[in-house]
């Protein structure tokens, strides 16, 4: 199988190397092209590939495990069957098998035990929710993560509950963690699972499993048989309930063990909260059932509580040394005190005749035991030899017995696999409990000896009555609210991915089946999400460092067009790329939308810019410092405003400006200046009227813009100015009259705001 290595399966897995050879498929470690991730990629071996039997078993893993989505379950992303090779895609584990870690560790404690076993019963209580048996649960097909957490995989022999699994050629699952019902070729269910998980923990605690032999059948047979030693017996250290767990779950009756992995996480759960905990069980162990739990047995008769005052034994039922088992009180308990001795002869007289005759019974039993356990084992022998050689004993003088087919799949080559019987088919039938393709009934009834040529009649059935529903049409909305939909429907999405030049990645391109057609609940629909269009893809480059420019040059060079740049503050050098959206290396589809930040070098502070025109100079330098400008400069400008007015500022007014930015005013020299009323000023002041004078208020800044009103001091209704202040102002230039100090109260938006003092220069 490596030649595998260095090939592209259907044109998108690239598989690198081989991570793990089982008996049917190779395991590969290789890279999605697709979507840029690496992957595990399980090939079926090619010497498989034309066995029916084989592909369908691999077949089988790939769509039951795509049915579960848990923490503790191996993901699976794709299954496929091509030309190139049949194979199923599922997620990398970084880690070992539980295996390899116990041959590492050795005997693990009670809390590593608890630990992983809590884990993969949560594993098994989803896909026994979806319907699927493992049947194949041992250390090997459990991985342990480096973070501590498991996952079950390799769902080979997995299988829809309810569908047959009746062993032919081959006894499916290890045979050292096989259940009693699965070795024996019988129907099995969820508890199958849970007895194997059994299994898993007593070699977990114990250093080795219950069961050995020198062949398959031999441990198969004891898995039969049951009587797996006591794991205390092993290792005194486990804890009485734990010790109890793992017997419930191994118990040799399906009937007697945790009726789901719902029950054993929950004993699992209370054990966790009290290590000292004991649970009330009866188990059968070896040949005989013993009590390994307390159990309230109030002592009944007078010889009884005597015998508990004098023995300890407790009314629980435990002796008073701790652990020790209940031991049944025969015969009478008296003292000899006051007994007359012929009383006391006939009485021991008496017992020893009781007990003569209880021996004879005893060897009477044991003989009766002996042999039918000597036939039960011939019997088994006989039994898995069938299983294990693929045929039927009892074929003689004309006469077969009837082989038992309910709850088998029906297929076409009955009439071959059955010789001597003639095959009839009744008409088919719905039914809740039996699956679609499964015999839900044959006359005559298994186990019959019948004459050879006899007509056997199956019924099969049909599966549930489907509840007839229509396909709608998903076409052209999201992967996630197609998959969301089904599931609400009671559907099974499927997703599969293919590339399309009409939907964009994530879209539904089209569905199996297609929208009108009817589906049955339960029914998996097959939806084929876009991964974008079919272009060629181009290899991401390292742009951090490189100059904007150089950037935009290298991107189009490997054909990526839709690149948007932002920028960013940096310590970087201004117009260098400091982030790239995607990494370098990456293989991407050329239309994949492309994100650099590229520097604007060090943060710096900003103001809005006033309007200063028109001010004369002073006030406008004081209103541009008040603002946090620190480098102004003024230059002289010929003008027709009056000297010293500022006629330009270099920065628009209401603009963000660096406060470290220079900012030019140009100032009138007056040159051109020219005034009606020249001699103004001199007539006034020769006639002694104060000439009006420059006012800045300080005004509060603002996001809105308000309406601000000026009134001499106490007199609300001696209005001086007014105007609008407009958002981020926070000076109003005003010309005033006055002389001396005067005081003016200020109102805005018609609320008194404050009053404030203003001296005048003039009069």
């Amino acid at each position: 199988m490596n030649q595998y290595i260095g090939q592209l399966l259907d044109g998108r897995y690239e598989l690198l190397e081989v991570i793990g050879t089982g008996g049917m498929a190779v395991v590969y470690k290789a890279r999605c092209h697709r979507l840029n991730r690496l992957v595990a990629v399980k090939v079926l071996k090619d010497e498989f590939s034309a066995d029916e039997d084989f592909l369908r078993r691999f077949r089988a893993e790939g769509e039951a495990v795509a049915m579960l989505s848990h923490p503790n379950i191996v993901q699976v992303f794709d299954v496929s069957a091509s030309e190139d090779a049949n194979y199923i895609v599922m997620e990398l584990i970084d880690g070992i098998s539980l295996k390899q870690y116990m041959e590492v560790k050795g005997i693990l404690n009670w809390k590593e035990t608890l630990h992983f076993a809590t884990q993969i019963a949560k594993g098994l209580e989803h896909a026994h929710s979806r319907g699927i048996v493992h049947r194949d649960i041992k250390p090997h097909n459990v991985m342990v993560l480096k973070n501590g957490s498991v996952k079950v995989m390799d769902f080979g022999i997995a299988q829809v509950m309810n569908k047959s699994n009746t062993l032919t050629k081959e006894a499916l699952g290890s045979v050292h963690y096989i259940s009693p019902e699965q070795a024996k070729g019988s129907f099995t269910d969820s508890r199958s699972d849970i007895y194997s998980l059994g299994v898993v923990m007593f070699e977990m605690m114990t250093g080795r499993p219950p069961y050995d032999g020198d062949s398959p059948v031999a441990v198969a047979i004891q898995h039969i048989n049951g009587g797996a030693p006591r794991p205390t017996s092993l290792n005194p250290n486990i804890p009485v309930g734990m010790e109890q767990i793992i017997m419930k779950a191994m118990a040799l009756e399906p009937k007697d063990r945790y009726s789901s992995a719902t029950e054993l996480l929950s004993d699992l759960e209370e054990f966790r909260k009290n290590p000292a905990l004991t649970f009330d069980y009866h188990v059968p162990v070896g040949d005989d059932t013993k009590i390994i739990t307390p159990i309230s047995t109030k002592p009944k008769t007078t010889a009884e509580r005597v015998a508990q005052a004098k023995g300890g034994v407790k009314s629980n039922g435990r002796s008073s040394q701790t652990g020790a088992v209940p031991v049944r009180q025969t015969g009478r308990v008296s003292s000899q005190t006051g007994r007359n001795p012929e009383a006391l002869a006939r009485a021991r007289k008496r017992r020893e005749e009781e007990a003569r005759r209880d021996a004879q019974r005893s060897r009477t039993a044991a003989i009766a035991v002996v042999s039918c356990s000597v036939v039960a084992i011939i019997a088994i022998v006989v039994f898995l030899a069938a299983i294990f050689n693929g045929f039927i004993l009892n074929e003689d003088k004309g006469r077969v017995e009837v082989p038992y087919l309910t709850g088998s799949m029906y297929n076409e080559d009955f009439d071959s696999r059955y010789p001597n019987f003639t095959i009839r088919l009744r008409p088919q039938q719905y039914d809740d409990f039996y699956v679609a393709g499964q015999i839900m009934h044959q006359e005559p009834a298994g186990g019959l000896m019948v004459a050879k040529g006899t007509e056997l009649y199956l019924t099969i059935s049909m599966g549930q009555e489907p509840n007839v529903k229509l396909m709608e049409d998903l076409v052209g909305i999201t992967q996630d609210r197609a998959t969301s939909f089904l599931m609400g429907q009671g559907l099974k999405p499927l997703v599969r991915e293919e590339a399309s030049d009409d939907y964009p990645a994530g879209y539904v391109v089209r569905t199996d089946p297609v929208a009108g057609a009817e589906l049955s609940d339960g029914q998996t629909v097959r939806l084929f999400v876009s991964t974008g269009p079919s272009t060629v893809t181009g290899k991401m480059p390292n742009l951090l460092g490189a100059t904007k420019e150089r950037a935009l040059e290298n991107l189009e060079q490997w054909g990526f067009q839709n690149v948007t740049i932002t920028g960013v503050y940096s310590s970087e050098e201004k117009g260098r790329v400091v982030s790239q959206s995607e990494a370098a290396g990456t293989v991407l589809d050329v239309n994949t939308h492309i994100t650099l930040e590229v520097s604007e070098g060090q943060e710096i502070e900003t103001a809005v810019m006033p309007d200063v025109m028109k001010l004369d100079s002073a006030t406008a330098i004081q209103a541009l410092k008040s603002r946090g400008f620190t480098t102004i400069e003024t230059y002289e400008v010929k003008s027709d405003q009056p000297a010293g007015v500022v006629v330009h500022q270099s920065e628009t007014a209401g603009s963000v400006v660096a406060l470290s930015k220079e900012i030019l005013l140009g100032v009138s020299n007056g040159a051109d200046y020219k005034s009606d009323s020249a001699t103004a000023p001199t007539q006034a002041a020769a006639s002694g009227t104060p000439q009006a004078e420059t006012v800045i208020f300080n005004v509060p800044v603002r996001t809105e813009a308000y309406k601000l009103i000026i009134c001499r001091k106490g007199q609300a209704d001696q209005q001086v100015a007014s105007g609008t202040i407009n958002p981020g102002d926070f000076t109003f230039t005003v010309a005033l009259t006055g002389s001396g100090e005067q005081e003016y109260d200020l109102y805005i938006d018609g609320q008194y705001y404050q009053s404030m003092k203003v001296t005048f220069k003039n009069g």
